[in-house]
């Protein structure tokens, strides 16, 4: 048998064999002998069909267990032959030939794991914030229950001044043409609303759009002026001025009630002898848990940001498509889910397919890296495991274990599932090896 790979960028490969004719021949010989020791053809005891019967009636189903043998002994004698050869998949065989002389060959493509040394991955820093309340963040959520429950008053006397909230009819233009226009997409609410209300205050909606506000009367129009940030979520108008023709429609005054012990027994109906003390330690402790888990969020975004810009290798260009056609498509989805039309993703299909591709990228990367660090602190994740996680799923969707098994393997999720049990498993070891400082408050704050 002769192997040979050829090895090509974007960690693909072409895989040739030739097998010689005695060896096509032996192979042959086997599988026709087993086919005659189980065929049962009518005038023939069991085993006793000549061999020129056998290749008649199974002619086509010898040659087909021929090539799979064939095809399966030389992938497997090609990853044996190349020992730092790692492939993802043997794809379906280019070109098969039964040669007049005897022998066998075939061409297949290969897709293979990119190669790459790995950076060093222990100790890597990771900087968090405190898990703890601020009395800042208490007051906010303090703020946000009383405004639940704020009565606001019309108006009509006065202009607008600070805290008022203006009810405003507005539309905006870039560069002098309408935003939607400039940007030849959607710009969601900044490209316009009626009757929006927004405080007067500082950098409520766009930095210096409310305080230009100030003074005007209902029935008034302004022209505001902003410049957008470079560090705003709409790349296409960072260190741009945006133009706002604004009409004043109504100015309403936000009365909050009184922040007492009646008002969280009786108005929140907290429970009986429940004081604001007591208001104030929940508020602390849901603030926490959600910092918690921001946290343990933060942990591994940081430690996986550090390892993908550490290390670059190439990627198989069939994976990274595949990859972002899945997240272009759950874009999609959540954008139809918010409520966009049609025409609105359509107009965004260029920032969703690039925004897929960096996200596929980012993603197979990530998933190299871990598995080759899993292979370097031998990692593994056992049948136990396995069936452990399985059985909690199959408990959590209410369905007997043996059935979900079943499931799983039909539906080729299982080698997934254990890969992904893998990539959690090597990411809690990066973490429980990284350098973790914890940040006060104020620090945070700076940061």
């Amino acid at each position: 048998m002769n192997i040979t790979v050829e090895k090509q960028p974007e960690c693909t490969a072409t895989l040739r064999a030739e097998f010689p004719a005695d060896h096509v021949s032996s192979e042959r010989k086997k599988i026709v002998k087993g086919y005659a020791s189980q065929a049962k053809i009518p005038g023939f005891r069991p085993g006793k069909t000549p061999v020129s019967v056998i290749e008649k009636r199974f002619g086509d189903a010898i040659k087909e267990e021929l090539e799979s043998r064939l095809i399966n002994d030389a992938c497997s004698g090609a990853v044996k032959q190349e020992e730092d050869l790692k492939v993802l998949q043997f794809k379906n065989p280019e070109s098969i030939n039964h040669n007049d002389d005897g022998t066998f060959a075939f061409v297949m493509p290969l897709i293979l794991a990119p190669t790459f040394e790995l950076p060093e991955y222990k100790g890597i820093e990771v900087k968090l914030a405190s898990a703890e309340a601020s009395e800042e963040e208490i007051q906010r959520e303090l703020d946000g229950v009383l405004e639940r429950y704020a009565d606001y008053k019309e108006i009509e006397d006065r202009p607008l001044q600070t805290d008022d909230i203006a009810v405003i009819d507005f539309t905006s233009t870039l560069e002098g043409k309408p935003l939607e226009e400039a940007l030849g997409k959607p710009a969601g609410i900044l490209g316009g609303k009626e009757d929006y209300w927004v405080r007067i205050q500082e950098d409520a909606f766009l930095p210096g759009f409310s305080e230009q506000l100030e003074g005007a009367s209902i029935g008034d129009s302004r022209e505001v002026t902003c410049a957008v940030g470079d560090d705003f979520p709409l790349e296409d108008i960072q260190g741009k001025e945006l133009v706002f023709a604004v009409t004043v429609k109504g100015i309403k005054e936000q009365n909050l009630p009184e922040l007492d012990d009646a008002f969280v027994a009786d108005t929140l109906q907290f429970g009986e002898g429940k004081t604001v003390d007591d208001l104030k330690e929940l508020i602390s402790d849901q603030v926490k848990m959600q910092k918690e888990r921001q946290i343990e969020e933060s942990k591994v975004n940081q430690i996986v940001e550090q390892l993908i810009e550490r290390v670059d290798f190439e990627l198989p260009q069939e994976l990274v498509t595949a990859e972002a056609q899945g997240s272009a498509d759950d874009m999609v989805a959540r954008g139809a889910q918010a409520g966009l039309s049609d025409e609105e993703i359509e107009a965004q299909q260029a920032d969703i397919i690039a925004t897929a591709q960096i996200q596929a990228r980012n993603n197979l990367k990530t998933n190299f890296i871990l598995q080759e660090i899993a292979a370097a602190e031998d990692i593994s994740v056992s049948e136990q495991d396995l069936l452990q996680r399985i059985s909690a799923m199959a408990q959590q969707e209410k369905k007997p274990v043996k059935s979900f098994i079943r499931e799983l393997q039909k539906s080729g999720r299982i080698n997934g599932l254990q890969n992904s049990m893998l990539i959690g498993k090597a990411i809690d070891f990066l973490v429980e090896n990284a350098q973790i400082e914890e940040l006060a408050n104020e620090e945070e704050a700076e940061a």
